[in-house]
C-alpha cells in the first residue's frame, strides 16, 4: 500500500483456510496486518476504509478466494434517520445513562459478557472465554478505545466497545443483558453510537461486516442510508 493517503508500506499475512465463523459450511481465509508493525489511529483509519476491523491488537479482514459474503459497511451519520422500530427502541431506553470508562477488566462487565455470549453465541465457542481471552478480544494498547456503560435503575444493562478513528467511530462489540429483549438494547447501542459520532463531528460509524446470509449479521442493513464496500468502492447499493 503506497498511495499518499496510506500510512506507508505494511506487510500482510494470510491464514491457512479455516472454518468460517459466520457461515460454518464454508471455508474462510483471513488477512492480518503485520502485528509487529506500528499501529496507531492513522493506520487504523486507513485500513478501516479498506474494510479492516480490530480484534484485540490485530487488524484483519476476510479474504476468501471463492466467497464475498462479508461486506464492510458504515453509516453516514449526518444522513441517518431512524425507522419507526428504531425510534421505539430509543424511547424504551431513555431512562439509561451512558458512562465512558477506560478499557480494562471489571467483574461486572465480564459477568454481563459471559451471560450475553452464553445466550447469543453458544455455538461459536465464545461462551467458554476466560477473563484473559475476554481482554485479548476487546482491548488494545494502541487503539483509542472506550467502554461505554449503559446503566439504569437496576444497574448495568449493556456495554459498547467503541474505537475512535480520524473520520468516525468503529463499533467493535456490544454485549447486553440477554433477558431484556423488549428493550432492544443492541438497537439502542447502535443508535447511541450514531448520535455520539454526530456529537463528535465525525462522519462515519463503521459497523463491521454485513452478511446477507447470516441472521446475526444481516441486521446492519436496517440502518439507512448504509454504505457497502464492494471491489474497493464505497457505494449505497448492497452487492448482489
Amino acid at each position: 500500500m503506497t498511495s499518499q493517503a496510506n500510512p506507508g508500506p505494511l506487510t500482510f499475512f494470510a491464514t491457512p483456510p479455516h472454518t468460517c465463523s459466520y457461515l460454518p459450511e464454508r471455508t474462510a481465509v483471513t488477512v492480518f496486518a503485520d502485528p509487529a508493525s506500528q499501529h496507531d489511529q492513522r493506520v487504523y483509519t486507513t485500513l478501516s476504509r479498506y474494510g479492516f476491523r480490530r480484534s484485540g491488537s490485530h487488524l484483519y479482514r476476510p479474504h476468501c478466494p471463492t466467497c464475498q459474503a462479508c461486506v464492510p459497511v458504515r453509516v453516514p451519520v449526518q444522513e441517518f434517520r431512524p425507522r419507526r422500530t428504531q425510534r421505539r427502541a430509543w424511547r424504551a431506553n431513555r431512562d439509561l445513562d451512558a458512562l465512558r470508562v477506560k478499557p480494562g477488566f471489571t467483574q461486572a462487565h465480564y459477568d454481563l459478557y459471559a451471560r450475553y455470549v452464553k445466550a447469543r453465541h453458544r455455538e461459536g465457542g465464545m461462551d467458554n472465554s476466560t477473563p484473559a481471552q475476554y481482554l485479548e478480544f476487546l482491548t488494545s494498547l494502541w487503539a483509542d478505545s472506550a467502554f461505554y456503560e449503559f446503566r439504569g435503575r437496576n444497574g448495568l444493562l449493556a456495554v459498547a466497545v467503541v474505537d475512535r478513528l480520524e473520520d468516525g467511530l468503529s463499533a467493535v462489540y456490544t454485549f447486553f443483558e440477554p433477558t431484556l429483549a423488549a428493550r432492544s438494547l443492541g438497537v439502542y447501542a447502535v443508535l447511541w453510537e450514531i448520535e455520539e459520532t454526530r456529537r463528535l463531528g465525525l462522519e462515519w460509524l463503521y459497523l463491521g461486516y454485513w452478511i446477507r446470509e447470516a441472521s446475526k449479521m444481516s441486521y446492519k442493513s436496517d440502518y439507512q442510508p448504509l454504505e457497502y464496500l464492494h471491489h474497493g468502492i464505497w457505494q449505497r447499493t448492497p452487492p448482489a
